[in-house]
């Protein structure tokens, strides 16, 4: 599996091969996986608690919990970033990038459309202790659950986008069960230079596209549109 240029060995070796066990590994710990992408890559953890793993040009958002271990899912998003980073992304100038912007309340994902093959960043909303407090009247509810306080979540998408290019954003549902109508109306009150660069956005069946799919179909809008 590791067809990477920096050679693996020791604890780092074990690390990498714990991310890909088969059953998943339930003792894999965030200082081995810091350590490992301080190796591979590099680590930045935000003044938030995030952490930020960058390789071969490609980035990956995480939240870690207070526990010590990663949690499975957490390890699968592991798993797809190693396997998608161990090519270097080819450099491309800032008036080359076109963005396409995948959200729903579960995660974002945010592609770079004029290349093929390469992974797109994941950002995944705040854990449930950042989650907000609402009233017994508020409509930030859904089938009886909280969301995340959208000011953070969005936040985390809105710096991730803060590169030069057009955007374009797909999403699921309409109206206020939309996570990428809320974010539209969100960008335009607390980032209107940002929402002066989202050129359109659609509604998709994410779950039934690859991302080769949603990268094609962004593809075409973009033609469409005469985006340069």
């Amino acid at each position: 599996m590791i067809n990477s240029t920096t050679p693996l060995t020791g604890s780092h070796l074990r690390t990498y091969d714990r991310i890909f066990q088969h059953p998943i590994s339930h003792n894999l710990e965030w200082r081995d996986v810091h350590a490992l992408f301080g190796r591979l890559g590099s680590v930045a953890e935000e003044p938030n608690g995030n952490f930020k793993l960058t390789r071969n040009g490609q980035n990956l958002i995480l939240h870690p919990t207070r526990a010590k271990d990663v949690e499975v899912d957490e390890i699968m998003t592991l798993r797809h970033f190693l396997k998608g980073s161990e090519t270097p992304v080819p450099e491309a100038s800032e008036k080359e990038i076109h963005w396409l912007l995948v959200i729903d309340h579960h995660e974002s994902r945010l592609f770079r459309c004029e290349m093929d093959g390469a992974i797109p960043q994941r950002i995944l909303p705040p854990g449930p202790e950042e989650y907000f407090r609402h009233g017994r009247d508020s409509k930030e509810t859904s089938r009886g659950q909280e969301k995340p306080d959208p000011n953070t979540y969005f936040e985390l998408v809105a710096k991730a986008l803060a590169s030069p290019g057009p955007i374009l954003v797909f999403g699921t549902g309409t109206g206020t069960s939309s996570e990428m109508e809320q974010f539209l109306n969100w960008s335009r009150q607390h980032h209107p230079e940002l929402a002066t660069r989202i050129i359109g956005s659609h509604v998709i069946d994410e779950h039934h596209l690859t991302e080769g799919q949603l990268l094609a179909k962004a593809r075409e809008v973009y033609t469409a549109s005469s985006v340069s």
